[in-house]
């Protein structure tokens, strides 16, 4: 049997989180990135640096990253050098002043000449934000009020009405028991659910609110393929009601082609579009597409914010698609991505474990079937620290991740398996673990 390895020292990125914990309500920004999404007292936090597809935290931990690529928003990797050159150059010609940057007209030339059937184009900061502004254009475009959902889309007052009447709509959206706390009980009734490729539940919806129907909110898709032709079902149900047809690009957009998912997947265009997260590589970047008719409706309706109008999010936007255009990004995160999941399966096999896989190539995932699989999720994560790797049961591809990378990961994947596989059959999670597993319910994140 092999030695075990020492614990990492974290006392840096412990003691500030513990500082977070006391300033900052839940403790960061994101939830995705909340330690105790993970294992918390294991999980190192915060970063001191980061490049490529490595990161290194506040203890000079330096780690690969098989996880979550910046929560999907750094598809070139960390430090991507085009991407930070053209920020550079913008900085260094003043991101924002009295007037309006070029770069964001570029953009939009850009970003409707890879989507045909866009016309037009308007800017924002982040995914949550654009998706807030495509609704309310579609609102405007239509003059009515219920939006038709899949998927989730945010945190937002729209999105989130959906659970001021039955508090489970967003079961499986979003978070089981997710709180509508702080949004106008007027909006209830206004944001109805619908699963995925679950074509009934979308035409119960637009038989039963068709006539205020103002728009039908989805991924394209995300873990799983259309079915037969559910987007082409949707896109009839959209002109049957009278309603906008928005699709929420936001994580899975540039990750099978350069642009939209819909281009490649479907068969199918959409009203509007969004993008964020990989758009900018870590820069904040979003855009909201539209047909022409669609997106002159902005003007019935005020939608505007100074921050929109800086020069670093279109720069590095424009770099991202020059990048991703010449070197044909998407193809290398469909193959890394695949590797990835195939060592997941054959590891797993291997031990005797029984997982889940699921999702995209580029966007993957897995899930341990068993009752304890929060404290398997927690085994697995601090093995893979030590192993060097910051791994969860989630993997985002990036351009910098190479054969070598995966080789590398999947190896400790193997170990990390061994090593859960046998404290489940031994039943001592607590001895082992060092951090706290995550927890699964909303209620008792907060």
């Amino acid at each position: 049997m092999s030695k075990p390895k020492s614990p990492l020292s974290l006392d840096s990125s412990l003691g500030m989180q513990r500082r977070a914990s006391r300033l900052i309500p839940g403790m960061t920004q994101l939830l995705s990135k909340r330690p105790d999404m993970f294992s918390l007292g294991v999980w190192p936090g915060y970063f001191s640096r980061a490049a490529g597809a490595e990161v290194w935290d506040l203890d000079g931990n330096r780690y690969v990253d098989m996880s979550l690529g910046g929560i999907g928003a750094n598809a070139l990797g960390y430090a991507d050098p085009d991407v930070d050159q053209a920020v550079v150059r913008a900085v260094a010609s003043g991101t924002s002043c009295s007037l309006n940057c070029p770069e964001e007209v570029e953009l939009a030339e850009r970003l409707v000449g890879l989507h045909p059937w866009a016309g037009m184009a308007r800017f924002a900061r982040t995914g949550g934000e654009a998706m807030a502004v495509a609704v309310r254009i579609a609102r405007a475009h239509t003059g009515r009020d219920t939006i038709a959902f899949c998927g989730y889309h945010g945190w937002h007052d729209w999105y989130l009405a959906a659970n001021l009447g039955d508090t489970d709509s967003l079961d499986g959206h979003l978070l089981p028991g997710l709180a509508p706390a702080g949004v106008p009980r007027g909006l209830r009734g206004t944001a109805l659910p619908f699963r995925y490729n679950r074509i009934e539940e979308l035409s119960r919806i637009v038989a039963e609110h068709g006539d205020s129907l103002a728009a039908i909110v989805m991924e394209p898709l995300r873990n799983d393929l259309p079915e037969g032709d559910f987007l082409g079902q949707v896109r009839r149900l959209a002109d049957t009601a009278g309603a906008v047809l928005v699709f929420d690009e936001i994580s899975i957009g540039f990750r099978l082609t350069t642009g939209g998912a819909h281009l490649v997947v479907g068969g199918v265009s959409p009203d509007m579009a969004v993008f964020s997260k990989a758009l900018g590589n870590g820069y904040p970047m979003a855009a909201i597409l539209g047909r022409e008719a669609v997106m002159r409706s902005t003007q019935k309706t005020f939608i505007s914010s100074t921050y929109w109008t800086e020069r670093i999010g279109p720069s590095a936007a424009l770099a991202v698609i020059d990048k991703f255009e010449r070197l044909d990004v998407p193809a290398h995160l469909a193959r890394i991505g695949s590797l990835v999941q195939r060592g997941w399966r054959e590891a797993a096999l291997a031990h005797g474990l029984d997982i889940q896989v699921g999702g995209l190539p580029p966007m993957g995932h897995f899930s341990f079937g068993h009752a304890q699989a929060q404290a398997m999720k927690a085994c697995f994560i601090q093995h893979m620290l030590e192993e060097g790797y910051l791994a969860s049961n989630l993997f985002y591809a990036m351009w910098p991740h190479t054969e070598a990378h995966v080789a590398g990961y999947l190896e400790a994947v193997d170990k990390a398996f061994a090593e859960t596989a046998r404290v489940l059959a031994r039943g001592d999670f607590e001895a082992v673990l060092r951090g706290r597993p995550a927890q699964t319910g909303f209620t008792r994140l907060n």
